[in-house]
């Protein structure tokens, strides 16, 4: 490695011009040294200088001016001091040419690498320190490394810290998965075991029910069959009689008619055959309430269930009752779920023969008006309504199926009920749709719905309107009431177990009408 004395002597035998050793070093009047080359040059693009005139030659160091140009005189002993160092440096190169590695030599000067300049952020030698890097920052190998060497260790260490942060957290994170396996596979077995004790439940209690209807079956077709025997019997004797009575009838002899006649058994009155009791609504009675629990349970609460809701497309408030407004669309339009319905539409028609008298029918039993203080007498005499009531003539007692109606006003009850619908008033009703076991009806009033089953009304806050859809899934046991209007919804739906056809029935206050919708 270079001698410091000797860089700085170096550096002092430097031509500030070229930034090279002196080449033909000569001396100003002012002590200033240059190469004679390098100064010749720069009094002559003085000379070039249109202000040259006026301010005459002058030293590039100090910038003393000289009125005429001095005389160049080599200064001999520079010179000598130059050519010893020019020595010196290229034999101190090729020595440490060959201590050092390439890699710490200069590759521009292929000097030693003794300093760092933080300016260029580089590794420089002395000749980069006099020509690029003179008034840069510049430090010693050592002290920057030092620096260095606090800056890694405190990375080190940061990263150390930060790396056992990760292992812990990862740590976490294994036991935190550890424990969501253990918690939902112990969830998932209890749940698991659980469905599993409910459906054997639901399967005991289908077994015992079809068990009892079966047995229930066995013992009213074994009464049949008794019956049917004894009438075949009975039968056959008549059969007898009949014929031995023809054939004394037909005998030409007086004496041997009058002494056989007597001889005839005379017909005995058979025995009254008891009626075979088979109502499967009594036997449908105990488990009825467990099935409309489950089904209302499967079909509605449950989420993802079965059973077709109306899509909620419009976000609202709740409805108050004051805010209730009867509206009537006069284009109904067929939205996805609403086109899924009327799949299964029926076109129903009035039953004449159960219309109260005080209930017009049109013409084609497709419109019903309620005219008090007319007596409609044209109609088909029958097992009229005491109610203000009308059956459909459509029946249902398998499948799936959907129809719509218009009302004129509120003050309408509509729903569907077994042909066994008492035409009766019930004291302290106006109808009796709902009233029992066997008949559903959802009633339209001012301000609200009310679900009737039992007897039993259910009060419902849902947005009035005069457009209604019925849909009666017979087989799920499933009768849904919904809105129609600028978008379908659900308003009531009734889970149970049926057991009888099912009949579309309507009761109508005074001055209402309601039109069953046909479809082509």
């Amino acid at each position: 490695m270079a001698i410091p004395g000797s860089q700085k002597l170096e550096e002092k035998l430097v031509c500030s011009i070229c930034l090279e050793l002196f080449r033909v070093p000569v001396t100003l009047p002012c002590g200033h040294n240059f190469c004679k080359l390098c100064i010749s040059n720069h009094w002559q693009k003085q000379e070039q200088d249109p202000a040259w005139a006026e301010s005459g030659y002058t030293c590039p160091e100090c910038r003393r001016g000289f009125s005429q140009r001095p005389e160049l005189e080599k200064n001999v002993t520079l010179c000598s001091v130059v050519e010893l160092a020019r020595d010196g440096v290229a034999w101190a190169l090729g020595t440490e040419r060959c201590e050092v590695a390439r890699g710490e030599l200069c590759p521009l000067h292929g000097r030693l690498l003794e300093l760092y300049c933080k300016d260029e952020q580089r590794c420089i030698c002395c000749v980069c320190t006099v020509r690029q890097c003179q008034r840069h920052q510049r430090v010693l190998f050592e002290e920057e490394r030092s620096k260095r060497q606090a800056l890694l260790k405190e990375s080190m260490e940061k990263a150390q810290e930060e790396s056992e942060r990760t292992k812990q957290v990862m740590k976490e994170l294994e036991e935190q998965t550890l424990s969501i396996k253990d918690s939902s596979g112990g969830l998932k077995s209890v749940i698991l075991s659980k469905f599993a004790l409910l459906r054997k439940a639901l399967e005991d209690c289908q077994g015992q029910a079809v068990a009892k209807i079966e047995q229930e079956q066995a013992v009213a077709l074994g009464r049949m069959e008794e019956d049917w025997n004894l009438l075949k019997d009975r039968l056959d004797i008549l059969s007898q009689h009949m014929e031995r009575a023809q054939q004394l009838l037909a005998c030409p002899d007086n004496r041997t008619f009058l002494q056989e006649s007597p001889l005839l058994s005379p017909l005995e009155s058979p025995e009254a055959l008891l009626p075979v009791e088979f109502d499967v609504t009594v036997m449908a009675k105990p488990i009825t309430e467990i099935l409309t629990n489950i089904s209302r349970l499967l079909l509605e609460d449950l989420p993802s269930s079965v059973a077709p809701k109306a899509p909620d497309t419009d976000v609202q408030g709740p409805v108050h009752p004051q805010e209730m407004v009867l509206k009537a669309v006069a284009h109904l339009p067929d939205c996805q779920f609403r086109a899924e319905l009327l799949k299964d539409h029926r076109n129903l028609t009035f039953d004449p023969k159960t219309a109260n008298k005080y209930l017009a029918l049109s013409k084609g039993n497709r419109k019903a008006k309620h005219s008090p203080g007319t007596i409609c007498r044209w109609q088909e005499q029958g097992p009229r309504f005491e109610p203000w009531q009308v059956l459909c003539t459509q029946g249902y007692s398998h499948g799936h199926h959907y129809w719509e109606v218009k009302f004129s006003s509120h003050s309408v009850v509509l729903g569907v009920t077994y042909r066994s619908l008492p035409p009766e008033r019930k004291q302290g009703h106006k109808f009796n749709i709902g009233l029992d076991g066997g008949s559903w009806g959802l009633q339209v009033r001012e301000d609200c719905y009310l679900a009737w089953h039992k007897g039993q009304p259910e009060k419902i806050q849902e947005q009035l309107c005069r457009n209604l859809g019925v849909s009666l899934d017979y087989d799920k046991g499933l009768l849904s009431f919904y809105g129609l209007g600028e978008r379908t919804w659900l308003i009531h739906s009734f889970h149970d177990v049926f057991t009888e056809p099912l009949y579309p029935v309507f009761w109508l206050c005074e001055g209402r009408a309601v039109e069953l919708c046909w479809r082509d």
